[in-house]
């Protein structure tokens, strides 16, 4: 049988203060490690689990999590993300025996794209700076258009195509009640540093891998240079200006999401990537079942606000978002609270 849910410790290697930093994890020596661990505490493959519990971690990578990168989830405490990842790291080590399977998404960009200030350009030559919110008035008014010089990126369409496609998305994202476009820095871009997962989070996603005899899932999303892409689950405009599609929803991990006993959530940030992947898990759920949302547990101790001082704060809005998710049926707890003490959660041995 399993131990009962947060009866493990904190492996001693796990060390706090350096959450916010980047370093190698040593993998061989965390493999025999978590062999050892599973012996000692009585861990089973996951693969007996008589539950399956799924723990969602949504772009817990450099680019959102560490100061010195491009866009810390600060929260109002200033170090929100940092503190998020502490909590969460304890939290897959004192449950390992609950959490069947982790899927970490990865937000993965190049450095064309729509939402990046090389893809736009004003009368004078000039790029957007970073946090510049477009709106389909500012084309119309020729305040911004698209850089000329980023057309042979897109050998399928010339630079009046782009121009058109431009209009079309700003005023789709007004159609669908999205936020408008924000021009954000240059972030999580494919091969780098700012891309990669936090190394204590990948550390402690490794050592549940090793320890549970199951594989984590990495979900890559964000790459099509054409749309932004929030959510995991789908990105924000799936059609061109002609109605052809561009991108498309991930039905599969929709699918699996739904089937499974009870999911986890937390990563960042709070106000976007979480919320907005909450917000399609509920669209469909609504659609399906709306019963089905008291299987999801929105972890509101690991996860933060994008706050950029004297810029933005999405704080409010975060909030308000959780507390519409709570009153569909979904659960917002907290990492420090054991599993037991969660409404309606799955806690059931190993089979």
């Amino acid at each position: 049988m399993a131990p009962a849910s947060q009866d493990l410790p904190v492996p001693p290697f796990f060390d706090a203060s350096t959450v916010g930093q980047v370093w190698r994890v040593p993998y061989q020596a965390r493999a025999a490690y978590a062999q050892e661990w599973a012996a000692t505490h009585n861990i089973p493959p996951a693969a007996q689990d008589g539950a399956r519990i799924g723990l969602l971690l949504v772009d817990v990578q450099n680019t959102f999590c560490l100061p010195d990168f491009e866009l810390f989830a600060a929260g109002r405490s200033g170090q929100g993300a940092i503190e998020d990842n502490v909590r969460l790291c304890e939290f897959i080590y004192r449950n390992l025996p609950q959490i069947s399977h982790i899927i970490p998404t990865m937000d993965t960009h190049t450095a064309v794209q729509i939402f990046h200030p090389v893809f736009w350009m004003d009368n004078r030559g000039q790029h957007p700076a970073p946090h510049t919110v477009l709106q389909p008035a500012d084309l119309a008014s020729g305040t911004w258009q698209v850089n000329p010089a980023v057309s042979d990126c897109f050998p399928d369409w010339d630079r009046s195509e782009l121009q058109q496609y431009a209009r079309h998305y700003l005023e789709q994202l007004n159609r669908d009640n999205k936020h408008p476009l924000t021009v954000w820095p240059y972030h999580a871009l494919v091969g780098s540093i700012s891309h990669a997962l936090v190394s204590a989070v990948e550390e402690a996603v490794y050592f549940h891998s090793l320890a549970r005899g199951t594989q984590a899932q990495y979900e890559l999303k964000g790459q099509n240079p054409l749309t932004e892409h929030y959510s995991v689950l789908r990105p924000e405009v799936l059609q061109d200006h002609h109605g052809n599609p561009i991108a498309q929803e991930n039905r599969t991990l929709i699918e699996q999401l739904l089937a499974w006993d009870a999911v986890i959530i937390a990563g960042q940030a709070k106000s976007h990537c979480v919320a907005w992947t909450v917000e399609d898990l509920l669209r469909e759920i609504q659609r399906r079942d709306p019963n089905l949302a008291r299987k999801f547990y929105l972890l509101e101790d690991c996860t933060s606000p994008v706050v950029v001082p004297d810029a933005v704060d999405f704080s409010d809005y975060a909030d308000a978002e959780f507390e519409r998710f709570a009153r569909a049926g979904m659960h917002v707890v907290s990492a420090s609270d054991p599993l037991q003490a969660w409404p309606e959660f799955p806690l059931a041995p190993a089979g």
